[in-house]
């Protein structure tokens, strides 16, 4: 489970910063601690979770649970890509 959690947080981070720099310093956690997780597939402490489900509150149903509900803006990293790509081709239907 762990290794999974570690995935899913470099996908959120992939997606919303642009780096290990910038997604440390918004959820408060040092840099090396974040590194880590991702390569080692730590297991993130719980206050951690919280800080990126506040931070990026449309991931916390996918990040703690591997499911999505688009009709209450819980979304996926890549749902999330999608809607970008869409949105800069312009072909989105919003």
């Amino acid at each position: 489970m762990s290794s999974e959690l570690a995935q899913k947080i470099r996908e959120i981070r992939e997606v919303e910063t642009s780096g290990r720099g910038e997604f440390s310093q918004l959820v408060g956690i040092a840099k090396k601690t974040l590194e880590g997780i991702e390569q080692t597939g730590r297991v993130p402490k719980g206050d951690l979770l919280q800080a990126i489900c506040q931070q990026w509150p449309k991931y916390t149903l996918w990040l703690m649970t591997g499911q999505t509900d688009e009709t209450c803006g819980q979304v996926s990293p890549e749902l999330e890509r999608a809607r970008r790509t869409l949105k800069k081709t312009g072909t989105d239907t919003d």
